[in-house]
């Protein structure tokens, strides 16, 4: 199992465009073959940056989403928003829980 986590900070004129998106593409990601479950999060102190939280069967499943069509197009509609870079970063969830014991 994979964890996706993205951050990603908006113009703040743009929030209520980038929830339209998300809004009309979540129900597609979570069908996706192999993603598991599809969150978004808002932070509590910056109302323009969110982050998605993703599991994934596996990073090659991952991988087949972020070469997908669905993608690109769902890409080509909030990259334009940003107000700076996103970060993103996969953890593996059996490390986490293997380095916890």
């Amino acid at each position: 199992m994979l964890i996706r986590i993205v951050r990603m900070y908006f113009q703040a004129d743009k929030v209520r465009e980038f929830l339209d998106v998300f809004e009309n593409s979540k129900h597609l990601i979570r069908r996706f073959e192999g993603c598991k479950h599809l969150e978004l999060w808002q932070d509590a102190n910056s109302p323009n940056v969110f982050c998605t939280y993703s599991h994934w069967e596996s990073e090659a499943h991952l991988e087949n989403y972020r070469n997908s069509e669905l993608f690109r197009t769902t890409w080509a509609k909030t990259k334009p928003l940003f107000e700076k870079k996103p970060y993103a970063f996969s953890v593996k969830l059996n490390q986490v829980v293997s380095n916890l014991q």
